[in-house]
């Protein structure tokens, strides 16, 4: 099962955000708590966990602005 990797709202007004880079390489093995990418708000830079194990597969590039939600890679 697939575990979609989406942009976090980590803030009340937050509504996008600049994916900073990849912490990991696309089909990597990551395990569950292993800092995976940084995003960058108007506010901060952010590392963002794996919220699951698995092989991570790359859907989105470094330095591109996302809204929340957007899909941005996933984990099977």
């Amino acid at each position: 099962m697939s575990t979609s990797i989406k942009i976090p709202k980590l803030g009340m007004s937050m509504t996008e955000a600049v994916l900073s880079e990849w912490l990991v390489t696309d089909g990597a093995s990551v395990t569950e708590g292993q800092p995976i990418y940084s995003i960058e708000t108007d506010k901060s830079v952010q590392e963002v966990e794996s919220p699951t194990a698995g092989i991570l597969t790359i859907l989105a590039e470094a330095g591109e602005t996302f809204d929340v939600g957007h899909i941005i890679a996933r984990i099977d």
